[in-house]
């Protein structure tokens, strides 16, 4: 090999070489044999007959391997190289697809080396034929890949950890989510109550919460919420939420009165805070009866509840004019009544229901739709209700992009009710607080 060409030498000032040592010592490395590369080449060079057998090997694979020449060349065969595994691999896959293809790369196998130890190793290996045709020799090159299997071990090190981590990051966010929902609802004489909380991230806190509870002389206190946003902020603001509808109820019977000192302390709550949180909510107060329940409810820019009937309609329950919870000074709530016969249910839930994508272009359930369902779905009783509305928003699979909380309260049926005509309007508005 010549070092005549073109090209620049290891002069200091990036030009041709002014016969230093290193324009010498440069030459020098030009001047290499064909032998010499061979044999210290930076890969592993290895030459078998069609049957294994080894005919030639490289200096450079002979270091890795710890072996000699002579131990190799002529006794041994490229499979005897190979771990158990490697040589299975070898013989009932590499073996018979090199046999077809004449040539194979890339493949990842182990060498054994003297020692005893694991060699990683990427091969590739060509067949040498004759102008006839035939084959003659196998041709192999093997690349080092400790470095490459050190860094793919480390990159599964760092996936397992992260697996970990963000496990823990879902057990901590469902220990979270839970401390922010009653773990069981209560029973209520004369009525028949279920609930469901659906997540729409398995690692992320919503801000949706419901409660059921006693109140006085005999009647029971319910919500049903959504505060803005997720994570750990939301989560502070929902819990303060449910707490303080709870202290507030017990005191004053007035749904929409509770309501305004719930928007009072989120107005004082978001002066002091640099991430200012409102909500929706729908509160209301149940006071089962001889033949039913009576119902006061009052929303602060909430959802619409629905009714399901016993006759087989279905309607939504309007509370007009209710604003947002802790968004302004004077929000305004309404408050309306109305009864609960036997085989009647309230539904209520938060937007993700709604606002669920039902399509590639991003449309939304909507409130029409839901009407729709409830309206095939009445008449149902409380657990029958929520149990179709859990089927329903597994359906939307990844279309569901909020958390979704659902809560139906109503009365057992007396008996088979005849299904009527949709009746629309329902609910009684009384005042506004």
């Amino acid at each position: 090999m010549s070092a005549a060409g073109p090209g620049p030498g290891p002069g200091r000032d990036g030009g041709a070489g002014n016969g230093s040592p290193d324009d010498a010592a440069f030459s020098a490395l030009l001047e290499d044999s064909v032998e010499d590369l061979y044999e210290n080449a930076p890969c592993g060079y290895l030459s078998t007959l069609m049957d294994g057998k080894i005919a030639r090997i490289n200096g450079t694979l002979l270091n890795w391997l710890g072996r000699t020449r002579e131990e190799l060349v002529g006794r041994r065969t490229f499979a005897d190289l190979l771990t158990v595994g490697g040589r299975l691999y070898h013989e009932t896959h590499f073996a018979p697809l090199l046999r077809m293809q004449g040539h194979l790369g890339g493949i990842a196998l182990e060498m054994r080396t003297a020692s005893g130890e694991r060699l990683p190793v990427l091969i590739t290996s060509t067949v040498k034929t004759s102008s006839e045709g035939r084959p003659l020799l196998i041709r192999t090159t093997v690349f080092d890949a400790r470095d490459r299997r050190a860094y793919e071990q480390e990159l599964l090190r760092a996936r397992r950890a992260a697996e970990a981590e963000r496990e823990h990051a879902v057990q901590l966010a469902r220990t979270l989510q839970r401390s922010l929902l009653p773990p069981v609802l209560p029973e209520v004489p004369g009525a028949e109550v279920a609930a469901h909380y659906h997540p729409a991230s398995a690692d992320e806190v919503g801000g949706d919460f419901y409660d059921l509870f006693p109140l006085a002389d005999g009647r029971w206190g319910f919500f049903l919420g959504d505060v803005s946003g997720k994570g750990a902020e939301a989560a502070i603001v929902t819990s303060l939420t449910r707490y303080s509808l709870r202290a507030a109820a017990v005191h004053d019977p007035d749904p929409s009165r509770v309501l305004t000192a719930l928007n009072t302390l989120l107005l004082h709550q978001n002066d002091s805070s640099h991430d200012p949180r409102h909500c929706t909510v729908v509160h209301g107060v149940l006071a089962p009866g001889e033949h039913g329940c009576s119902l006061t409810l009052a929303s602060g820019g909430h959802p619409p509840a629905l009714l399901l009937r016993a006759d087989g309609t279905a309607d939504y329950l309007y509370t007009p004019g209710g604003q947002l919870v802790g968004a302004l000074p004077e929000a305004r709530f309404t408050t309306v009544e109305t009864r609960l016969r036997p085989g009647d249910t309230l539904l209520l839930y938060t937007d993700g229901l709604t606002e669920a994508r039902t399509d590639e272009d991003r449309g939304r359930y909507g409130e029409e739709a839901l009407l729709d369902f409830a309206g095939e779905l009445a008449p149902a009783g409380a657990p029958a209700a929520v149990a179709a509305v859990t089927r329903l928003l597994d359906g939307f699979g990844e279309g569901l992009d909020d958390d979704t909380a659902v809560l139906a309260l109503g009365v057992p049926a007396s008996g088979d009710a005849p299904h009527g005509a949709r009746r629309r309007g329902a609910g009684r508005p009384v005042r506004t607080g």
